[in-house]
């Protein structure tokens, strides 16, 4: 029977265990998006996990929806970025940076010269975002021209040779929670007539692209996705997700990945993990929806194969030596969501170890 506690080896990437940090925004970032080290001391402190996906780093100026967030885009994010995967790697641990461009999610005031949010078509989300000067409306974003949407996947590209780098040990797409991959891959929020919208073969475009691009790049064995199916987060519809995942994962599955990342948005959707759980050859990294303040009950989804990495966030973020504490049964420190985005160490480096 398999532990969560037995090493692993994703696509030559040997992992200690298969217990996964998922990848949670810190809004802790200096000026130009460069990671701290603070951010070296919060992800080396976590080094005990199999692999740690980082928060979401924007790929481009232009992909930044909140306040405070890092990229991957500059020389100087770069040598940021190097510091936090060093100090990871002394501690014996290995780091995946997630990109994430966050499309229509954000506001202008968070961009320079004069920059606005875009998208895969110019519908607004409803609700607000925390910016420097407070919670502002989200916008309508413009929508990206054709010639505009092969740049960003060059961006994509360009941000991972970047994080490798860094000294990554690879990439991870975010192409869930609403964000840019998942506004082209869902009708509610791609409207679009050309190559890029319409069909469920040209909405899937675009995230099938973005993953050949950067696995061109840097190596389909460095190269991993993380898609949520019926999430509704941010504004999302996804009335019938099941035949479009489906699609998108019989076209990416002979690129040879090195995982696939699930978050299930509840237990309704555990049907279409499984079922591209069978479509998919790697490795299922799986964010589940039973996963609770001290839950547990998550860590049977690796006895009984839905799962071979098991991926947990709040948990993780206030149990620093989290797989320690798995093994032991707990206890748990409680997350404080108060602390969760921005500031200095309080709730970031200071929740106490066993």
């Amino acid at each position: 029977m398999t532990s969560a506690f037995d090493p692993i080896t994703i696509a030559g990437t040997a992992l200690a265990n298969r217990i996964a940090m998922a990848p949670m925004t810190r809004s802790r970032a200096a000026d130009g998006g460069v990671p701290t080290e603070l951010t070296a001391e919060y992800y080396a402190q976590r080094a005990s996990a199999g692999l740690i996906v980082t928060e979401g780093i924007q790929p481009s100026v232009v992909g930044q929806g909140y306040p405070w967030t890092p990229g991957l885009h500059s020389a100087e994010q770069v040598a940021g970025w190097r510091k936090v995967t060093t100090a990871v790697h002394a501690a014996g641990g290995r780091i995946f940076a997630q990109l994430m461009h966050t499309g229509r999610i954000g506001h202008p005031s968070l961009l320079p010269d004069g920059l606005v949010p875009v998208g895969a078509s110019p519908v607004a989300a409803t609700g607000q975002v925390f910016t420097g000067e407070g919670m502002k409306d989200l916008v309508t974003p413009r929508e990206l021209t054709g010639a505009e949407v092969r740049e960003t996947i060059a961006d994509y590209a360009a941000a991972a040779r970047n994080a490798i780098e860094a000294g990554f040990d690879g990439v991870e797409l975010h192409g869930a929670n609403g964000y840019l991959i998942h506004q082209f891959l869902s009708p509610h929020t791609n409207l679009r007539t050309d190559e890029w919208g319409g069909t469920t073969e040209n909405r899937i475009r675009f995230a099938v692209e973005v993953v050949k691009a950067v696995a061109a790049e840097i190596g389909a064995g460095r190269t991993a996705l993380r898609l949520s199916p019926g999430n509704t987060y941010n504004d999302m519809a996804e009335p019938d997700p099941q035949p479009t995942y489906e699609a998108l994962v019989k076209e990416i599955e002979p690129v040879g990945l090195a995982y696939l990342h699930l978050t299930e948005p509840g237990e309704h959707v555990r049907d279409i993990t499984l079922a591209l759980r069978g479509q998919f050859s790697g490795a299922l990294v799986l964010n589940p929806a039973s996963e609770g303040p001290t839950d547990h009950r998550s860590l049977a989804l690796l006895d009984d194969g839905t799962a071979d990495v098991i991926a947990f966030g709040a948990l993780f973020l206030a149990n620093p030596d989290l797989p320690a504490r798995l093994r032991s049964g707990g206890p748990y420190n409680t997350p404080d969501p108060a602390t969760f985005f921005g500031g200095g160490e309080a709730g970031y480096t200071d929740y106490p170890t066993l």
